[in-house]
């Protein structure tokens, strides 16, 4: 007869406990999404699941339904899909009546848009599609929890690797988008942090076909004397792909393309990760991306919380969720909590090509006094947040 773990019989003893003082509840779970215009890009391979996000919600619910109901706790999640050219405000308004959990994703400039309503003061968001810094720095909300790692964490993610390696001279090929724009003051902002150089930087033009041209283009396009890495700020993987084995010197290339520091990805399978990545794959019929898996944070945030303290109240969630009682196993090796002074998610940052996991950061000996973690992005000297308490 194989032994029971005394882990193995805590648990037993916890729900059993737990499922005598279980009162019956049914949570709700608000899901929002404002679908994104996706610009063209050089390569028909490029291609963005439509329903990501809302299969990693979707996951969530089934996976807290799996314990709520030894409990007598059933998860209900209400969707909307709010289409780029429909109204958001509109469509969110009769979703928020009333205090609820929400877990959004969505660009920045929307995000704000909904929090802003009047309907929304009294809800409990999890933004689990925006990576804008900015939202756990000087515009912060004291309802918003961010399961999705900020461009800060990213960035600070790879610089960390690269500091261990010793590249310490970059050449940041930046794209003229927008979020190219703020990958790439990311990755200047962790480059000081850590003192690294940025000893060659250039804005790409979009003046060839690099499908035919990209071994005459971006050697050119690369050149310099010395460098020992090329970053690439391209998040919406226009040219990016094209880089790799085509600089001008024999280099890595990293960044959005490459080496790329991410919440999530198939590659990963460490920790029981590969149970969720087979149960994700089972339902969604593809692989599970980080917005899927910030979306399925967020909805296990909330299903730990409420198998904990037996109530739906968002305000209670968020006590709860700050607290030192409050930790999610999200399948990366620690215990995941929340940063108090900005509702950032703590979590590792998988760096990861396209087969495999290269490294985890935090990387070891980048030491804090808190938790390693908090060495990924904003820490709490850093952030102008004011707003949580």
């Amino acid at each position: 007869m194989k032994p029971v773990y005394p882990s193995i019989l805590l648990l037993l003893c916890t729900l059993t406990v737990s499922t005598l003082h279980a009162q019956a509840l049914s949570i709700n779970i608000v899901y929002i999404e404002q679908q994104r215009v996706r610009p063209p890009v050089l390569s028909n391979l490029v291609v963005h699941p439509d329903d990501e996000g809302s299969q990693g919600a979707l996951q969530g619910v089934a996976d807290n339904n799996t314990t709520g109901k030894f409990l007598k706790h059933e998860y209900i999640l209400q969707s909307r899909i709010v289409a780029p050219e429909d109204n958001l405000k509109e469509a969110a308004q009769s979703a928020l009546e009333g205090p609820q959990l929400v877990v959004t994703n969505m660009p920045a400039e929307a995000l704000n848009q909904l929090v802003d309503l009047p309907e929304a003061q009294d809800d409990l968001f999890f933004n689990a599609g925006s990576t804008d810094t900015e939202f756990r720095d000087d515009n912060c909300r004291s309802n918003i929890l961010h399961t999705l790692p900020s461009r800060a964490m990213l960035t600070d993610a790879l610089m960390q690797f690269f500091n261990k390696r010793k590249w310490d001279s970059l050449f940041l090929l930046e794209g003229n988008r927008e979020v190219d724009t703020r990958f790439a003051d990311s990755i200047r902002r962790s480059a000081n942090k850590y003192r690294i150089s940025i000893d060659h930087e250039k804005l790409w033009v979009e003046n060839s076909d690099l499908r035919r041209n990209a071994a005459e283009e971006i050697p050119l396009y690369t050149q310099a004397r010395k460098y020992d890495v090329v970053v690439v700020a391209d998040e919406d993987d226009d040219f990016g792909q094209y880089v790799l084995y085509n600089t001008w010197l024999p280099r890595p290339v990293a960044g959005t393309a490459g080496l790329e520091p991410v919440a999530w990805d198939r590659v990963v399978e460490q920790w029981g990760a590969a149970q969720l990545q087979s149960r994700f794959q089972d339902q969604a019929m593809r692989s599970m991306t980080s917005i899927d898996y910030a979306a399925w944070a967020a909805v296990r945030t909330i299903g730990e919380a409420v198998t904990r303290i037996q109530t739906v109240d968002p305000a209670a969630i968020r006590d709860y969720v700050f607290s030192d009682a409050f930790s999610l196993s999200g399948f990366k090796g620690v215990k995941l909590t929340y940063r108090r002074w900005n509702g950032q998610l703590r979590q590792p940052i998988p760096l990861v090509h396209p087969q495999s996991v290269v490294a985890l950061a935090p990387l070891a000996g980048f030491l804090h006094h808190r938790t390693e973690l908090d060495t990924l992005g904003l820490d709490q000297p850093e952030s102008k947040c004011t707003d949580m308490n």
